[in-house]
């Protein structure tokens, strides 16, 4: 059982590392055929291909942070970018096209239990209090008596 459990963080970032590799680069290639959207969907969709620059940015984005994942660097970066990234794709599909709801909600826990295995990179960002690198000729008790 531990076997698996050491080897569960590597699987669950493979198989999210490749989702938002392939389903990035479909939105360049359209390589996998998608039933035309309907109601909400249609129109939401619509609003954000309004804006020429939405969908490659979008599409970019997904394909470098699944290539992070794959190639197992910058993991907590590549984390970090998809996590509002995932909860517009959980929104829409539970609001607007329920079809696609379990693929996103599987998405999101992959990404929620990377984002606890990888938690020791996300301490700092996550702390109340952070302080700023010193200054040159700062000492770290100077900055902290300035912070205060």
């Amino acid at each position: 059982m531990s076997s698996f459990l050491s080897k569960a963080p590597t699987a669950a970032r493979v198989v999210l590392g490749l989702s938002f590799l392939v389903f990035g680069l479909n939105g360049f290639f359209h390589f996998i055929p998608q039933p035309p959207p309907a109601g909400g969907a249609l129109a939401f969709l619509g609003g954000l291909a309004s804006a020429s620059y939405f969908f490659p940015l979008l599409k970019g984005t997904e394909v470098l942070a699944g290539a992070f994942l794959l190639s197992n660097r910058f993991v907590p970066l590549a984390l970090t970018v998809l996590a509002p990234v995932l909860v517009n794709i959980a929104a829409f599909h539970l609001f607007l096209a329920p079809s696609g709801a379990g693929l996103a909600l599987g998405l999101v826990a992959l990404e929620v239990f990377l984002a606890w295995a990888y938690r020791g990179a996300f301490r700092a960002v996550l702390a109340a209090r952070a302080l700023p690198a010193p200054v040159s000729g700062a000492t770290l008790h100077e900055v902290r008596a300035a912070a205060q």
